[in-house]
């Protein structure tokens, strides 16, 4: 069973700045392009009304005073101006729509590790892409945090198409990443840098431990989604021969007889104790997960995530 290495989070890590330009090289730019055209669709079509029912803003604001009329809540009458007007007047409130999004992504170097070409970093590039342009339709703030063994980057929430694309390219363009995940890191920095009531996002594989506390704090002030991306080989050890493994993160290396049946048995016992395990701890922490698989649809979990929650309300 694969073992990651995890640095201890620092105290209290400086904010990391984030550049303009990036460098981009032509493949990358094809491969953004190709994800907006992707993602906007989908998040007007398919997360566009449930978005709205799930996150509904942080309270109301008062709009203006009108006379009563049969049926108003009386609860909103505005004293002071049916004393001077002679005759019951209500208070009119209106949503107070605007919305802080955060996605925090995983970009330790585990996360190149998947069936898909991209690894589970592309999957990480189109969720935020997804979940950007369906806060933007909104006019909600969008914002991100990138880490793998530390905080390594942190974008405060922006409005706009083009912040979004931004946030985009700074997951598929990134610098090598510290050793390690620390999912607890994350969840330390954000608790300290978010000062309004936010929605975060939470995209990795989860693979780390320790992050419990740090992920529960956080989400006392934070409404938080765990996104957990999950390929088959985390499942299911294929037989492929004597093969020679790397640790993703730390570079271990390890020969493997993938043809013997009770170590691939071994393998999806301990995949599936591992699910449990992680289940167990996100609902400990209060936070909801949705498993996003890397051999299905991005899209669907996400969309029947957000009607479940909505009918809850």
């Amino acid at each position: 069973m694969r073992r990651w290495w995890r640095r201890a989070a620092p105290a209290d890590p400086p904010p990391p700045s984030a550049d303009q330009d990036g460098g981009l090289s032509v493949a990358d730019r094809d491969r953004i392009k190709r994800i907006e055209i992707r993602t906007r669709r989908l998040a007007s079509a398919v997360l566009g009304g449930d978005y709205s029912s799930v996150f509904r803003g942080t309270g109301i604001e008062f709009a203006e005073a009108r006379e009563y009329v049969p049926g108003d809540d009386v609860r909103f009458i505005d004293w002071n101006v049916t004393a001077r007007m002679g005759v019951p007047w209500v208070k009119e409130f209106v949503e107070e729509r605007e919305l802080s999004v955060v996605c925090a992504v995983d970009i330790s170097d585990s996360q190149l590790v998947a069936h898909r070409r991209d690894g589970r970093l592309g999957a990480a590039a189109e969720l935020t892409a997804l979940l950007g342009f369906a806060a933007a339709q909104h006019h909600d703030r969008v914002g991100m945090l990138t880490f793998a063994g530390e905080v390594e980057r942190f974008v405060p929430p922006k409005r706009g198409v083009n912040h979004v694309l931004r946030l985009v390219r700074d997951v598929v363009r990134h610098a090598p990443p510290s050793p390690g995940t620390s999912i607890a890191a994350a969840c330390d920095y954000l608790s300290r840098a978010l000062r309004r009531r936010s929605v975060v996002f939470l995209i990795s594989d989860f693979l780390d431990d320790g992050y419990v506390d740090s992920l529960r704090t956080l989400a006392r002030r934070h409404d938080v989604i765990a996104l957990v991306l999950v390929d088959p080989a985390d499942e299911e050890l294929p037989d492929l021969g004597i093969v020679r493994f790397a640790g993703a993160e730390d570079g271990a290396a390890q020969i493997v007889d993938t043809g013997n049946a009770g170590l691939r048995s071994r393998y999806a016992a301990a995949a599936v104790d591992r699910a449990a395990e992680r289940r167990r701890l996100l609902a400990t922490a209060g936070v909801d997960e949705v498993e996003i698989r890397l051999d299905g649809n991005l899209v669907d979990p996400i969309a029947r995530y957000f009607r479940t929650r909505a009918m809850r309300r």
